[in-house]
């Protein structure tokens, strides 16, 4: 099973059930919704020339869109490059990118954005069934690949360690976007429910906490520290997630 397919493996029991919240948005992304639209988009992708291997610069702020576009492009045979600015075949972003700092022949964006098309306009009526089989995936500085297989075999192994449930409410208070992704990777393949907050206090993730009844909170070193003690939440240093793939 390849990193795309693994973390939409749960969808097929979780369907409609919250899979992704973003607390600054207020989006609630279903697991039924993310397979959709990853596979979709995927389509998408393929039709508008992506092939297998070509690099497309992702630029999307940590929440509930960033792993429906990095998916999106690894389901299309893609590498997604989590980067502003460089060479690509393809750019995803959010609503705004620097023209001069990229070298690209096409644009998406998830909101309105002159000189870019719209990402919902990917969306195909029947999605890619299959993703690649094996290859390279994401890059952070386009230099160093992680592939399917890797980055599979990592989250398997994270997720005997963490032991998350698909009864679990997990916050993921990272503010780095890979960190960030590798928590939703995570929280998704066990069929949890993650909620994405941004950078809150000591007192605002106890409040989140409560309120969203959630479980497990990874967070930055410092507030992870600080949060060691709670009889109901079990604390993760963010690091964690990404230690053991040498970040």
């Amino acid at each position: 099973m390849t990193w795309t397919e693994l973390v939409m493996a749960a969808a097929p029991t979780q369907g409609d059930q919250p899979a992704v919240s973003d607390v600054r948005t207020g989006e609630v992304l279903s697991y039924s919704a993310f397979v959709r639209r990853v596979t979709r988009a995927a389509a998408g992708l393929r039709r508008q020339g992506l092939r297998f291997g070509d690099h497309v610069l992702v630029d999307v702020p940590l929440g509930a869109t960033l792993p429906v576009a990095i998916h999106s492009v690894a389901w299309a045979g893609g590498v997604a490059v989590l980067n502003n600015s460089g060479a690509a075949r393809m750019m995803i972003t959010q609503r705004h990118y620097d023209a001069a700092a990229v070298k690209v022949e096409q644009v998406y964006s998830f909101e309105p954005v002159r000189g870019a098309m719209p990402f919902a306009g990917l969306m195909s009526e029947r999605g890619i069934e299959f993703g690649p089989l094996a290859g390279p995936a994401l890059t952070l500085d386009g230099e160093r690949l992680f592939d399917h297989i890797e980055l599979a075999g990592d989250l398997r192994k994270l997720a005997a360690r963490l032991v998350i449930g698909k009864d679990d409410v997990v916050i993921s208070a990272v503010s780095e976007a890979f960190r960030g992704l590798r928590v939703v990777d995570l929280a998704m393949m066990s069929g949890a429910h993650v909620v994405i907050a941004h950078e809150p206090s000591l007192i605002g993730c106890r409040v989140l906490a409560a309120e969203r009844r959630a479980t497990m909170v990874v967070a930055p070193y410092d507030l992870a520290r600080r949060l060691l003690g709670d009889p109901i939440l079990r604390v993760v240093d963010e690091r964690a997630v990404v230690s053991s793939l040498g970040l």
